[in-house]
């Protein structure tokens, strides 16, 4: 009876593999992300990284939204 068991699980772990590994096989690309163009600038408030050309500047400094701007640096 314990043999029978085991064949069992073993037949039904080999069907779970080998539907796993046929539908890897299916399954759609992921789509790369174009590069960022230009320079990445940190924001002066909160540090995140974008591109210079998304940046918004306020008293020489870079910030990566207008509330940011409105805020300031950071106090550190």
């Amino acid at each position: 009876m314990g043999r029978l068991l085991v064949l069992v699980f073993l037949v039904l772990a080999a069907v779970w593999l080998v539907k796993r590994a046929l539908a890897a096989g299916n399954r759609p690309e992921v789509e790369q992300k174009p590069p960022v163009e230009g320079d990445l600038v940190s924001c002066a408030r909160c540090g995140v990284h974008l591109p210079r050309n998304e940046a918004r500047t306020a008293a020489e400094r870079l910030y990566c939204s207008d509330e940011h701007a409105r805020l300031g640096p950071a106090q550190r």
